[in-house]
């Protein structure tokens, strides 16, 4: 099973979307366990510990802490970036993995 974590200002649409369309989603935001406000290379290393793709809109520098994990072999589970004006969630095989 997919297990995701959204970062801490990703589009509520888009999560609400994700989870009408797959409720069975383990999806998780940063705010439910508690790291709202920490820096992403804490939130990337929490994601990887916990085997959760991170969930972002942030390109800007949630992008550099991954690539640095993925250049030093460090653990990771993943990261989507999804553009902010992304209006619709895509269908996909999410559900049904």
């Amino acid at each position: 099973m997919l297990r995701l974590l959204t970062d801490e200002n990703f589009n509520k649409r888009i999560v609400r979307g994700l989870n009408r369309r797959c409720p069975n989603l383990d999806l998780l935001p940063v705010r439910d366990v508690g790291l709202a406000g920490l820096p992403d290379p804490l939130l990337l290393d929490w994601a990887a510990w916990e085997n959760r793709t991170m969930l972002t809109h942030d390109f800007d520098t949630m992008i550099n802490y991954a690539q640095l994990l993925l250049v030093r072999y460090e653990p990771m589970a993943g990261a989507v970036f999804v553009p902010e004006s992304c209006r619709s969630v895509v269908r996909s095989r999410i559900c049904n993995s």
